[in-house]
C-alpha cells in the first residue's frame, strides 16, 4: 500500500502508459498578441505567460488521436513571475458541435498528484455527449506530476508504504519520515515550496488566458475537489459550472482529514459487521455484529504470527487492515473476509478471493516499479506538506496522537496518526487558503466514501456557500460522476448542471443503484 493512498482516487487513474509528448512540443510555445479574453491578465506581470500559443499535436501512439496535447509555461514561483519557469503539461478534446460549444472543462482525478493529461479520452471516464457537446474537455498533469516538470525524490518502495503506530517501531518511522523530507529536499529543494494547491490553481487560470477564455468550467474527484475550491477562492469571477464530486473538509488540511479518515473507517467497519451477520449462513462470519467483529479481529491476530497467503501474496494482519476503504463495499468485504478466513484455516493454502476496490489484495505495481517511479508519492507529501503551516514538527505530537486515535479508532486510527514527512518538510511558501465564497457549485458525494466521508464533504458545502449538494442515499465507494455502473440520477444532476448551468434550488437526494 501506498503512504498516500489516503488522498487517492483511482477510479480514474487509466492504466494507459503515457508516452512522451512527440518532440518538439515541449518547445512549441511563442508569444502572440492577447486575444479580449486574456486582456486582463496581459496588463500584469504575467502578460507573457497570457500571450502563450499552444501548438497541438498527437499526445501519443495508444492515445486517441483527437486527444490533442501542448506544453505550456508557468512561473514556479508567483511571486516572482519574471524567475524561473516550469511546463505543464495539457490536453484537449475539441467539443462536438462548434455550434453548441459553451467554453472549456478542465477535468482532475485526484491525488494530490494523479497524473490527468489524458482523461478527457480515458474511457473509464464516461462524460455525456450532451457535455461533450457544449465543452472542450481540457486534461492537465498538475505541477511537478506526470509530464508537468515532474519530480522524483527518489524514494525505495519501503519509503513510498505507510506503516501503523507501534511503541516499538514509532523510532524507526520517526527516522523513515525523516529520511523521506531529506531525499525529496535533496532531489527537489528548489522546487518543493512551489508546489502547492494555490500554485496550482494559479496555473489553472493561465491556462484559462492561454486558451483565450473568459471563465472555466471544471470536474474534480476527490483532491480535486480541494484545488477546484481554492481556484473558486482565488478566481471566483473566473468560475463558471464547478462540480465537485467527492469531496475533502478544506478546514482539516491535510492532518485532520487522514485522522476523519480514521473515525469514517470505524463507522464503516461496524455497519459492514452488522451486514455480514445478517448473512451469516451464507458468509460463515458470525451471526451477530459481535461475532462478526471477533471473527475479524482473531484473523488479524493470527496473520500477525503467521501471514495468509492469498492472490499470490503473503498478508500480515496490519497489511489486510492497511487500507481504510475495505469496509465501505460491504459485499465485497465480505467476500474478501471469508476468502482470507478459509485460506487462513485451510493451513496457509494458496487461496482466491474476490477483493474489494482499492485494498492490499489488489494486484499493485511491482516492486521495481514503484522502487522506478516515486513521482505520484514525491508530489503528493509534495503538495499535503507544503500546503499548510499547521503539521507539527514534535514527533512527540504524533506518537501521543496516534495512542489516542489507535484507542477510539482501532481499525485505522494507528495507521492515520502515525509520524508523516510533513514532520521534517521545508515551510511552503504561503499559509494555507482558507475557503468561504458565494461561487456556483454542485457538489456529489456517497453516503458510504472511503476516502472523503461524508462529514468532511458537508464542511466543503458549509464553506462553498453558494454550493449545492446531492448525497448518493447508501452510495459506497469514493467517487460517484460518469462511472461504470454509476448512478444515473447523480449523473442527470450534474450533466444538467453543465448544460444549462441552473443549480438544484435546494440540496438533492438519490438512491444508490441496486447491486
Amino acid at each position: 500500500m501506498r503512504y498516500t493512498q489516503y488522498m487517492r482516487c483511482k477510479r480514474y487513474r487509466s492504466t494507459r502508459t503515457v508516452p512522451l509528448l512527440v518532440a518538439g512540443v515541449a518547445a512549441a510555445v511563442s508569444l502572440s498578441a492577447p486575444t479580449p479574453a486574456t486582456a486582463a491578465a496581459a496588463e500584469g506581470p504575467l502578460r507573457p505567460y497570457a500571450q502563450q500559443k499552444l501548438t497541438w499535436q498527437r499526445c501519443g501512439a495508444d492515445v486517441p488521436e483527437a486527444l490533442q496535447c501542448a506544453t505550456l509555461k508557468v512561473p514556479l514561483d508567483y511571486g516572482d513571475p519574471g524567475g524561473r519557469t516550469i511546463d505543464l503539461a495539457i490536453s484537449r478534446l475539441k467539443a462536438s458541435s462548434a455550434k453548441e460549444r459553451r467554453g472549456v472543462l478542465l477535468l482532475n482525478p485526484g491525488g494530490p498528484g494523479e497524473p490527468g493529461l489524458t482523461l478527457p479520452a480515458d474511457p473509464i471516464l464516461r462524460i455525456p455527449d450532451a457535455v461533450k457537446r457544449q465543452y472542450d474537455l481540457i486534461g492537465f498533469d498538475l505541477r511537478g506530476a506526470g509530464q508537468s516538470s515532474p519530480v522524483s525524490c527518489g524514494l525505495t518502495p519501503d519509503e513510498q508504504s505507510n506503516t501503523p503506530y507501534k511503541d516499538e517501531t514509532f523510532a524507526k518511522d520517526v527516522e523513515q519520515a525523516r529520511t523521506v523530507a531529506e531525499k525529496c529536499r535533496a532531489k527537489a529543494g528548489d522546487k518543493l515550496p512551489h508546489l502547492t494547491t494555490r500554485n496550482a490553481a494559479r496555473d489553472m487560470d493561465v491556462i484559462r488566458t492561454a486558451l483565450g477564455e473568459k471563465k472555466i468550467s471544471y470536474l474534480g474527484v476527490s483532491y480535486g475537489t480541494y484545488l477546484g475550491a481554492v481556484y473558486t477562492q482565488l478566481f471566483p469571477q473566473r468560475a463558471d459550472r464547478f462540480v465537485l464530486d467527492s469531496s475533502t473538509d478544506p478546514t482539516r488540511v491535510y492532518r485532520g482529514m487522514f485522522q476523519d479518515m480514521a473515525k469514517a473507517a470505524e463507522q464503516a467497519f461496524t455497519r459492514w459487521t452488522e451486514w455480514a451477520a445478517a448473512r451469516h449462513a451464507t458468509y460463515g462470519l458470525g451471526g451477530t455484529p459481535a461475532e462478526v467483529r471477533k471473527t475479524y479481529w482473531d484473523l488479524i491476530a493470527r496473520a500477525n504470527r503467521e501471514p495468509v497467503h492469498i492472490e499470490g501474496q503473503a498478508l500480515t494482519g496490519d497489511g489486510i487492515r492497511a487500507d481504510n476503504s475495505t469496509f465501505f463495499h460491504v459485499r465485497k468485504a465480505t467476500e474478501w473476509i471469508a476468502g482470507l478466513k478459509k485460506a487462513a484455516e485451510n493451513g496457509n493454502a494458496e487461496g482466491k478471493s474476490p477483493a474489494p476496490s482499492n485494498t492490499p489484495g489488489q494486484a499493485e505495481e511491482s516492486k521495481e516499479a514503484k522502487e522506478a517511479d516515486d513521482n505520484y508519492v514525491s508530489v503528493a507529501w509534495s503538495f499535503m506538506c507544503a500546503d499548510t503551516r499547521t503539521w507539527s514538527h514534535d514527533p512527540e505530537q504524533y506518537r501521543r496522537e496516534a495512542i489516542r486515535d489507535r484507542a477510539r479508532y482501532p481499525l485505522y486510527g494507528d495507521f492515520a496518526a502515525n509520524i508523516t514527512p510533513c514532520a521534517f518538510w521545508k515551510q511552503g511558501s504561503e499559509p494555507q487558503t482558507e475557503i468561504d465564497n458565494t461561487a456556483s457549485a454542485l457538489m456529489v458525494q456517497n453516503e458510504w466514501d472511503s476516502q472523503t466521508p461524508l462529514f468532511a464533504a458537508r464542511a466543503m458545502h458549509r464553506a462553498l456557500r453558494g454550493s449545492r449538494m446531492l448525497t448518493v442515499s447508501g452510495g459506497e465507494g469514493h467517487g460517484v460522476l460518469y462511472a461504470p455502473g454509476g448512478n444515473s440520477c447523480a449523473d442527470k444532476a450534474a450533466t444538467a448542471y453543465l448544460t444549462t448551468g441552473r443549480l438544484p434550488a435546494e440540496d438533492l437526494t438519490c438512491r444508490a443503484s441496486a447491486g
